[in-house]
This record gives C-alpha cells, structure tokens and sequence, in this order.
C-alpha cells in the first residue's frame, strides 16, 4: 500500500505553534541578555559580539539552504528558519539561565 503524502495545509497550524513556543522562550532569552547587557563590563561585550555573531550565522544558514534547492516550498522555508532560530535560542537560554 503507497504511502499518504501529509497535506501542506495541515502542517501550518503545527508551525504556527512551534512558532509561538519558540517566540515564547526567545522572550526569556532577551530577559536573560538584557540583564546581562546591563551589567556591562566584559560579561556584556562579549554577550553583544556573541548576539550579533548569532544573527549573522543563523542568517548565512538560513540562505545557504535556500539557496541550495534543499527548501523547496514555503512551508519547508518557514520550518528551515524556525529550526535554526530554535535550535540557538534554547542553546541560549540554557547557557544564560
């Protein structure tokens, strides 16, 4: 028996909820780095080099997929991106909390 392929539509309610808890522990994250940023001192530079470094990484792996034919719809790049941004957002909650 041939295998289903999943409906496209249905797996946007699934994104949208692991958007919203990623957008939830990314709220912890700013708390965290802002008291940290606030401190200042060293512990603050190196978390403001850290922040931007992140951004730019996330950013260049993001298009490198895409680029790359490997994301071949929106909902494939909607998942590409929410997965690189989640995977370094709870790296960083667990380094900073």
């Amino acid at each position: 028996m041939p295998r289903r392929r999943p409906d496209p539509a249905a797996q946007w309610p699934r994104l949208m909820t692991d958007a919203w808890l990623a957008w939830a522990e990314a709220g912890t994250v700013m708390a965290l780095r802002s008291a940290r940023l606030m401190a200042g001192g060293a512990a603050a530079e190196r978390e403001a080099r850290r922040m931007w470094s992140e951004k730019v990484e996330a950013g260049f792996e993001i298009a490198g997929a895409l680029a790359s034919g490997r994301v071949r719809t929106p909902e494939a790049a909607a998942r590409k991106a929410l997965s690189v941004a989640r995977r370094r957002v709870r790296a960083n909650r667990r380094r900073l909390g």
